[in-house]
């Protein structure tokens, strides 16, 4: 099957650029497409110094929920947003006082690649960080969702350093390519540290699942466990100075009228739409249905009860439920993954509370997976439950995990055909919207007009 590459490499124009991260790609870009992908044949899509998020979120977007292996090349700068601390990857026009509406969201990665595996999805980067975000990153690691694997360093801006920075560790993955073979990428990892012992000295070294280096805790403020829920194992190292040796498509989501709704999952047609290889684990992944809200007759109620499935379940735990979820998902039968996932959410309601992270990922999970049984219904109603169980838990409005459920509840909400459903679900969402506006402009004006025209209809 062919795979797909993303090259991306982005940095701000002028004296607040750290890296040069755009010098990169004619390297990589030299490099065969088939040795980039590590398959027989492959797409590649370059980005440079994109000027839009949305821009970066479309192409992202149309290569995670393309089939087959994806590998996305990532050289730029991370910064942190005045306003909720939270990394973003600089673009072209991102200034310290633009970041949140100029830069991409690391929050954005992380969830457009959060239905796929680390089987077959792989990220190599070479990050700069200013000095905020690189405390943020040594102290917290950097989370790019628990089923992605990641090799690549995060480098700290060099003080009084004049000019851009060297993207050296993926220039050297670059040139370690061009030999014709692409190796393993924990090999190729080893191969690039090993030749620049330097250039990566005190760098922060991602080699493993997630992104997180060990010992830092996870977005969810748990160390995710092998075996728990089909969490995956992760890890990294910071290497000392000194240190000699390696250490250890598609355009965006639209919404009713047009609108635009950001940083929601990849999308699809129905069933069979694309082939989804995993349902992994989002930021703050969501309450399953059934665990939040929870009385007979309530939204959540009501969409648990759709596939149930109980005979189809695996009486033995499965050693990746992720990977049986996707099998049954790509082969069409949509009730027996939800029945998986079911399990596994009544599995982790009992053992960590509904209003858990591990809870919360199954039901976000389930959320996705009527989303490819082509059920909008059921998709927006388990959103909008998970978007209250985690306001209902103190989170905040703008918090990611917040907005990324009303922004998902709200597309799903703009693609049910049903009128009847469509307004019997749109008061809901406009109540969260006024809560939660997002990071789109008109978000509830765009659900107060199309709710209008609904009634109007009656």
């Amino acid at each position: 099957m062919p795979g797909t590459v993303l090259l991306l490499a982005a940095a701000p124009l002028g004296r607040g650029r750290l890296v040069d991260a755009a010098g990169v790609l004619p390297v990589l870009a030299a490099v065969a497409p088939a040795v980039l992908s590590g398959t027989d044949t492959a797409n590649v899509v370059e980005l440079a110094d994109p000027l839009e998020p949305q821009a970066v979120l479309t192409r992202l977007r149309a290569a995670a929920a393309a089939p087959g292996p994806l590998t996305v090349y990532l050289t730029g700068q991370l910064h942190l947003d005045r306003r909720q601390h939270l990394l973003h990857l600089a673009l072209a026009r991102t200034t310290p006082a633009t970041v949140r509406y100029t830069a991409l969201p690391w929050q954005w990665i992380r969830e457009e690649l959060r239905l796929r595996s680390a089987a077959d999805t792989a990220l190599v980067v070479d990050l700069h960080a200013d000095a905020e975000s690189w405390r943020h990153v040594t102290e917290r690691g950097l989370d790019c969702g628990r089923n992605i694997t990641v090799y690549g360093r995060v480098a700290a801006a060099a003080a009084g350093r004049r000019g851009p920075a060297e993207p050296a560790y993926m220039k050297t993955v670059a040139t370690l390519l061009r030999s014709g073979h692409r190796p393993p990428l924990d090999a190729l990892h080893q191969q690039a540290l090993a030749r620049v012992p330097e250039e990566t000295a005190g760098n922060l070294l991602l080699a493993h699942t997630g992104g997180y280096a060990p010992g830092f805790p996870t977005a969810g403020g748990f160390a995710p466990v092998a075996g728990a829920g089909g969490f995956g194992a992760s890890g990294g190292t910071v290497r000392s100075p000194g240190a000699g040796g390696p250490g250890g498509a598609p355009s965006p989501s639209a919404g009713a009228g047009g609108f635009d709704v950001s940083g929601g999952a990849a999308t699809s047609s129905g069933a069979g739409g694309h082939a989804v290889t995993s349902v992994g684990v989002g930021a703050g992944a969501g309450v399953g249905a059934g665990a939040v809200g929870g009385g007979a007759g309530s939204p959540v109620a009501e969409s648990a009860a759709g596939f149930r499935g109980g005979d189809l379940v695996p009486a033995p735990r499965l050693a990746d439920p992720h990977a049986a979820i996707s099998a049954a998902v790509q082969s069409g039968r949509h009730p027996e993954a939800d029945a998986i996932a079911a399990r596994y959410q009544e599995d982790a309601v009992r053992a960590h509370g509904a209003g858990s992270e591990p809870a919360l990922h199954w039901s976000e999970v389930r959320a996705d997976l009527a989303m490819f049984a082509g059920d909008p219904v059921r998709s927006c109603r388990v959103w909008l439950a998970v978007a209250e169980a985690r306001l209902a838990a103190g989170q905040a409005v703008d918090a990611p995990a917040v907005e990324a459920a009303v922004d998902r509840a709200h597309h799903q909400w703009a693609t049910i055909k049903d009128a009847a459903r469509a307004r019997e679900l749109g008061p809901a969402l406009a109540q969260l919207r006024l809560r939660v506006p997002g990071r789109r402009r008109g978000a509830l004006e765009n659900v107060q007009r199309q709710l209008g025209r609904l009634q109007a209809a009656r």
